[in-house]
């Protein structure tokens, strides 16, 4: 799958969905200005008298009045609605009655969701997501929600863990991850704002209608009584408001339709495993609950949902295509029989059975940290790394759960622990020389206590014995623990890690990568942050920023002019660009220099996104071998620019 195609298909998509949008909201403002001057044409001619009366439909100054306020109920109530949803995945999955789940849970079918999740997340190269548990939900159902891959959450009904098996639960969590990498995550939120400002308009024509039914009666015996009117309008915006909000579901359950099949697709080609993927969708098919939705928040999400969450009267309403074609899009032999389905905890021996049949797909693959893990530099194609974005392949889960699989137990449980995630950090920063780790170690004292220096200290020499390969997916996998902490304690932190990287006084690779990866990611959510918006969809404006990262990258690299600029050419050729790059000196060079330049390329278009990694790669890898800090340095200028990287392994 071409993740920066997605993604640049899923914007186009969004404007293409607000050019309907506003055609919509012209003809519910054309229709409810012809009931308005009928309204008052009428009254008029009640008071006049007069028996034809002629009625004057062009009124620019009704017609004004009737847009304005039409459209200002539209804007005001889906800007509500997406000031609601300001805290993204979390604010639906909240919604929908969901529970976090504690990522130091003894809950064995909870603890193999995380685990799940932590997989894929690590072999997508995206943030391990929080997880939600929807308790009182008997259907087989999940979501992925939020605006980019570094504030998604995925959400999973009760039934989902009671009913399937682990492969079938990987299907339906490789079907999520495949959402949150082609780009529909936004696109869901943005539909339930608009829809929402739709359905206000009706909702305000039900309420005049019911306040002015009195005043009507009331007022009976006198002629031209506005009550009448107020009725008519009341019911005029009521049934357009709901035509409207109608023809807005069928553009919503349209888009979304054609979404799930290309998830489908997605998984498949995530885990190499089509019989979970099928599996799942056929259980859903034989079992009682289905993948119904109980929550009365359902009808808002449906178009998020792993399966169908309401029934419904006409196929182009529905959310989701027929069950038997999904199937049979990814399993041709299927005879649309499904057989029923009952929830059952999994035995000790089913669960030794399905444990033994996870390993097959993986014992041929030889050693995918071993490349990483040692001290030179291992080949590469820039090309095809480039290329991995949003495409994890079946060797990426088989890295992911190697990875997860050697690491302690305890530092597996400090991961899970908002207290012991922050000493994680802390000791990955900690110095190798002697005095600056004393001061480091004065500084955690001073800022978080005793106690803090204490787990730090523990836990160093525990992180450090797993290897410089394992820094970049520990770092990934904090940000959920760490979200539980408090606003202050989060800014009291953040102080304190600033505080360590200038110990030394110097930023080295693995530091501007840990800064730029987590704080990113927990600055949105601390700080109720926006997501970048794409505010350049050619590079025009960003030569500058684009000749910073390229000259920088390429000095970073190479200690010889000559060599310095073979990779800043090379780059530059990658990027395929008629205007010219200017190289930078070196002393004007920098990691903070790289940061700022990232962070302005990171409102650049997907296809822009895509031929800024192509040309990074290129600058870092000359010689087509990649170092692991250069590899670190790579997957951290893919991370800021929201393109997910997965692992690059070594042949």
């Amino acid at each position: 799958m071409d993740f920066f195609g997605n993604q640049e298909a899923a914007r186009r998509k969004t404007g293409i969905l607000i050019a309907y949008f506003a055609a919509a909201v012209a003809s519910m403002v054309a229709g409810l200005y012809f009931v308005v001057v009928a309204a008052f044409s009428y009254t008029s001619s009640q008071i006049s008298q007069a028996d034809n009366p002629a009625i004057d439909w062009w009124r620019p100054d009704v017609l004004l009045a009737v847009a304005a306020v039409t459209i200002g109920v539209i804007t005001l109530g889906s800007l509500y609605k997406m000031a609601m949803l300001r805290g993204g995945g979390e604010s639906i999955a909240l919604l929908l009655g969901g529970r976090r789940l504690n990522r130091a849970t003894r809950d064995r079918e909870e603890r193999q969701l995380l685990n799940i999740v932590e997989e894929m997340a690590l072999a997508s190269g995206t943030p391990v997501p929080p997880v939600f548990l929807l308790d009182h939900e008997e259907g087989i159902n999940a979501f992925a929600a939020g605006f980019t891959p570094g504030d998604a959450v995925i959400g999973v009904n009760r039934g989902t863990l009671d009913v399937l098996s682990r492969d079938e639960l990987q299907g339906v969590i490789a079907h999520e991850f495949s959402h949150i990498l082609n780009g529909d995550m936004r696109l869901n939120l943005r539909l339930v704002g608009l829809l929402h400002g739709i359905l206000v308009l009706a909702i305000i024509g039900y309420y005049l209608m019911r306040a002015s039914g009195g005043s009507r009666s009331r007022s009976s015996s006198g002629r031209g009584g506005g009550g009448g009117q107020i009725v008519l309008i009341g019911l005029a915006m009521l049934v357009i408001g709901y035509a409207g909000l109608f023809f807005a579901r069928l553009i919503k359950a349209a888009v979304s339709r054609q979404r799930e099949y290309l998830a489908d697709a997605s998984a498949v080609q995530f885990t190499r495993n089509p019989a979970g993927i099928s599996g799942a969708l056929k259980k859903i098919g034989g079992y009682a609950a289905g993948s119904k939705i109980k929550s009365p928040e359902a009808e808002t999400a449906s178009h998020m949902f792993f399966g169908k969450s309401r029934s419904s009267l006409f196929q182009l309403l529905s959310t989701h295509p027929p069950l038997v074609q999904r199937i049979q899009a990814i399993d041709p032999s299927f005879d649309g029989k499904f057989p029923p389905v009952k929830p059952q905890r999994k035995n000790k021996a089913a669960k030794k059975k399905e444990k033994e049949k996870r390993k097959s797909p993986f014992e041929g693959l030889t050693g995918p940290l071993g490349a990483a893990t040692g001290g030179g530099r291992f080949p590469i194609d820039p090309v095809l790394v480039v290329a991995a974005v949003g495409s994890p392949a079946n060797e990426h889960i088989g890295y992911a759960r190697e990875l997860l699989a050697r690491l302690p137990a305890e530092l597996t449980e400090a991961l899970h622990d908002s207290f012991s995630a922050r000493a994680i950090v802390l000791a990955l920063l900690l110095d190798t020389n002697d005095a600056i780790r004393r001061q480091q170690l004065e500084t955690i004292s001073a800022k978080l206590g005793q106690p803090t220096r204490e787990e730090t200290e523990k836990l160093a020499p525990i992180t450090a014995a797993q290897g410089a390969a394992f820094r970049l997916p520990l770092v990934q996998m904090l940000p959920p623990a760490m979200q539980e902490l408090s606003p202050g304690q989060y800014e009291t932190f953040r102080q304190t890690v600033e505080a360590l990287v200038a110990a030394d006084g110097k930023v080295d690779l693995f530091e501007f990568a840990l800064l730029r990866v987590l704080f990113k990611r927990l600055d949105r959510y601390f700080h109720e942050e926006n997501p970048p918006r794409v505010l350049y969809p050619a590079i025009g404006g960003l030569m500058d920023q684009l000749s910073d990262l390229l000259s920088t990258l390429a000095q970073l690299g190479h200690q010889n002019d000559d060599e310095v600029r073979r990779a800043f050419q090379q780059a530059s050729q990658a990027f395929a660009l008629n205007r010219k790059l200017v190289l930078r000196s070196r002393d004007t060079c920098s990691l903070s220099l790289v940061g700022a330049a990232l962070d302005k390329l990171a409102q650049a278009s997907p296809i822009i996104k895509k031929r800024v990694l192509t040309a990074a790669a290129a600058a870092v890898a000359t010689d087509g071998k990649l170092t692991l800090a250069e590899a670190e340095l790579l997957r951290t200028i893919a991370d800021s620019l929201d393109c997910p990287m997965p692992p690059i392994l070594g042949s």
